[in-house]
């Protein structure tokens, strides 16, 4: 928040610019978003373990999700085919980081510690169907706008309190403004961001549904993080719906599905014994590659890191990086202080 807030002292105009721009609905595109991830995608691929059979397991289970979204309305829209098509990638990446996000392109994630978490295969089936809904749904082009109209905001929040305090404390007041109308901005962002997680908990149990995996077992993960400790906080104060209200809307989904829904059922990818076989081979592969923690630029590359669909907590490590990046920008700008002086 000081950073933005510095930002505004300094550049306020151009924030009454953005605002003027997004706040009339404008979204990023997608071929924006797919770049953007792209990028990201170097940066933490890495960590991403290649072992052939691993990789086959965790992409066979997506490419299972995105056959039975590809049948959808949407999919006759020409501007979703890059949804449905072959280039749409799911990694197994190693990190000790209980974590599942994507980043909005053609990239979705599990963490290994998920992975290592998950008890049956309907319970992994579950997290990359809800990924997958969040592609869908195009839940981080509305992030990213939002982001753009709160940024707007704060900044001609600035510009306002600093006319209003003069020459005198018209820094001073423009900070203030600004960091109220952030703050103000990501607290009711939030709502929204917990409506993106309803959603895309309510694609993924469709696609998860109808690809075979059992209905009565979707908010298996959910309650098994509850019982981890994970379901704290009050929901209103947090991006995500409560771990047990999403349990809940399962189990109401799953009692109110058709009859015909016991013909979508499927075996899975992998019986009970394979799953162990594929979670002991990839803490074994986990111990000769780099993790996430130990990548070049890691702290930037956690601080930039999407939180965990699955999890209401921010994990300390994302933490600890937000804070190192925050302590690098101000050293770097007292530096640049001091050598204009």
């Amino acid at each position: 928040m000081n950073t933005l807030c510095r930002f505004v002292r300094g550049n306020f105009a151009v924030g009454v610019v953005m605002l003027g721009l997004f706040s009339g609905g404008c979204m990023p595109s997608d071929k924006s978003v797919i770049s953007q991830a792209d990028s990201f995608h170097g940066g933490i691929k890495p960590a991403a373990m290649s072992d052939p059979q691993l990789a086959e397991y965790i992409q066979t289970i997506g490419d299972r999700v995105i056959a039975v979204a590809k049948k959808t309305q949407q999919a006759n829209d020409p501007n979703s085919a890059w949804m449905f098509s072959k280039d749409m990638q799911f990694h197994l990446v190693n990190s000790k980081t209980l974590n599942a996000f994507t980043t909005g392109g053609e990239h979705m994630y599990v963490y290994n510690e998920l992975f290592q978490q998950c008890k049956s295969e309907d319970e992994l089936a579950a997290v990359v169907a809800h990924e997958f809904g969040h592609i869908y749904g195009r839940h981080v082009q509305k992030g990213m706008r939002r982001q753009y109209i709160t940024m707007g905001a704060a900044a001609a929040a600035g510009g306002a309190g600093y006319v209003a305090g003069g020459k005198d404390k018209g820094g001073e007041y423009a900070g203030s403004a600004a960091a109220a109308a952030l703050a103000a901005g990501q607290f009711v962002g939030m709502s929204f961001t917990r409506g993106d997680e309803a959603q895309a908990d309510q694609f993924g149990f469709d696609f998860y549904t109808q690809a075979g995996w059992d209905p009565n077992h979707f908010g298996d993960f959910f309650q098994h993080m509850i019982d981890l400790g994970y379901d704290k906080g009050t929901e209103m104060l947090s991006d995500h719906p409560s771990l047990k209200s999403r349990v809940e809307v399962a189990k109401k989904q799953a009692a109110a599905l058709p009859p015909q829904a016991k013909d979508w059922r499927r075996a899975p990818v992998a019986d009970a014994n394979t799953l162990k076989q594929l979670q002991a081979k990839a803490q074994q592969v986990a111990k000769t590659m780099p993790d996430d923690s130990s990548l070049q630029n890691s702290q930037k590359l956690l601080a930039a890191m999407p939180r965990s669909c699955l999890t209401p907590a921010i994990h300390e490590d994302q933490k600890k990086a937000e804070l190192a990046v925050m302590a690098d920008a101000e050293q770097a700008k007292q530096a640049k202080q001091k050598a204009q002086k």
